[in-house]
């Protein structure tokens, strides 16, 4: 650890002694916590939400963390029950003080903590922006941002801020205009799941377009358990953001578009992998509207998109596979679910660590498989599970093979909507997952 880095874990001790119930800071993020202590929404935050931008900059060996700009924006549309997270999912964890009282915190990933496992984060270093959105503060709050270490999946501080809601440099005059329609509304924002489909790629005149793919997406996805039994739990709107261009970057055919979310193929040099680098173009667009997951619909028929962490989904509108692509991304970036599969071309080198558990619900390495979904199986049931193969279809249990590697990480079922976009639907355990995130933003 750098002596910089140990003084500032020192400053921050009465803090964590003062949250011991909090969660992934405080434990390896492996298990779901249980945070008894409630925050008074009305006490410490107004009705608004407040965008703070991060850089993150490094290599495979190291990383730091620089404060970007700090926004206020439309209103916050979070449960104001739960404002602390009980998942101790991500690569990174972000809380926010007010004093000594832990207020807010949510854990995320980012595309650069996947870069960072490439052969190229080796060679060469680089930066991206990221963004995090809390409830707007009354009064000050310190925030702190934790980066999740590889070698004992503890999170450790990468950066530390004092945000003055007085300070006249916080930027309230950049909400997006973008129009905003109304496509399902079950009810108060507060107590529902908002789901906003962002328009990328379509022009003006192909906004009817969007809303019909948009349309699609949505009912798709409420086909499939356990969104199927919880429509009503579900606010979802379209942001009619147009786009200079119609189309998407696809630089391996040496196509450039000019779009609102500036997203590209070929992230990573991997064909299919479809993404936005720069996180902040996403939050800009968004600035004005009210959201709590986000899916970004690429006017493209190309097969492809991705899916980060309570950040971002994306997917494309005109591919014949889309919509079951849309269902895993989606999967990816609203409940943290890993992907099962282990035959496909990746970019990642030992994306996992072998001896420790992986926070994702749906794998295993078996070091710490009590968090996981051991209270699901059968009594008796073997482990791993034997054979690995299709006459085991329909059978819950521990199939080795997942998360991009065929030996050492296990999943629940041998077919699943994360292992393989043609499978029935999502098995029991990410079913569960799924129904957890739902529960957070609308209990």
């Amino acid at each position: 650890m750098k002596f910089s880095h140990l003084l500032l874990f020192i400053a921050l001790l009465p803090a964590f002694f003062a949250c011991r119930e909090t969660p992934a800071p405080h434990g390896n993020g492996t298990t779901s916590y249980n945070f008894e202590g409630k925050v008074d929404y009305d006490t410490y935050f107004t009705p608004e939400r407040m965008r703070v931008e991060f850089i993150l900059a490094g290599d495979a060996s190291k990383q730091e963390a620089y404060l970007g700009g700090i926004y206020r924006e439309a209103e916050w549309t979070g449960s104001p029950n739960s404002l602390i997270d009980p998942f101790g999912y991500g690569e990174y964890y972000f809380e926010a003080f007010s004093g000594e009282q832990l207020v807010f915190s949510t854990g995320f990933c980012s595309l650069f903590s996947e870069w960072r496992t490439t052969a190229e984060a080796s060679k060469v270093a680089r930066s991206m922006p990221h963004n995090v959105w809390m409830p707007f503060p009354k009064e000050p709050v310190r925030i702190v941002l934790y980066e999740r270490r590889k070698a004992d999946n503890a999170f450790q501080p990468l950066l530390e801020a004092t945000i003055d809601p007085e300070d006249r440099l916080i930027n309230s005059g950049r909400l997006n205009g973008y129009p905003v329609d109304n496509y399902q509304i079950s009810g108060p924002d507060a107590s529902k799941v908002d789901l906003l489909f962002v328009a990328e790629g379509y022009s003006e005149a192909e906004m009817g377009k969007f809303r019909k793919d948009a349309a699609r997406f949505a009912e798709y996805m409420f086909t499939l358990a356990p969104y199927s039994e919880r429509r009503n739990d579900f606010n979802i709107r379209f942001l009619l953001s147009a786009s200079g261009d119609s189309g998407v970057d696809i630089p391996q055919d040496g196509i450039w578009k000019n779009t609102v979310c500036e997203s590209n193929f070929y992230t990573f040099y991997i064909d299919r992998y479809l993404t936005i680098s720069d996180h902040s173009k996403i939050a800009d667009a968004v600035s004005g509207a009210p959201f709590d997951a986000i899916f970004i619909v690429a006017n493209c028929e190309k097969y492809g998109g991705g899916g980060i962490y309570n950040s971002y989904a994306l997917g494309t509108s005109d591919n014949s596979r889309s919509d079951p692509v849309f269902i895993h991304e989606f999967g990816h970036s609203f409940a943290g679910l890993a992907d099962e599969y282990f035959t496909s071309e990746v970019a990642y080198e030992d994306f996992y660590n072998l001896a420790l558990e992986p926070w994702e619900p749906n794998i295993t390495t078996l070091k710490d498989f009590g968090s996981k979904w051991a209270d699901m199986l059968p009594e008796g049931a073997v482990i791993p599970t034997q054979p690995n193969d299709s006459t085991m279809l329909g059978v819950l249990g521990v199939f080795e093979g997942g998360g991009y590697m065929a030996k050492g990480v296990y999943r629940p079922y041998f077919d699943c909507r994360m292992h393989h976009n043609d499978s029935e639907g999502f098995c029991p355990v990410c079913q569960r997952a799924i129904s957890r995130m739902i529960d957070h933003y609308t209990k």
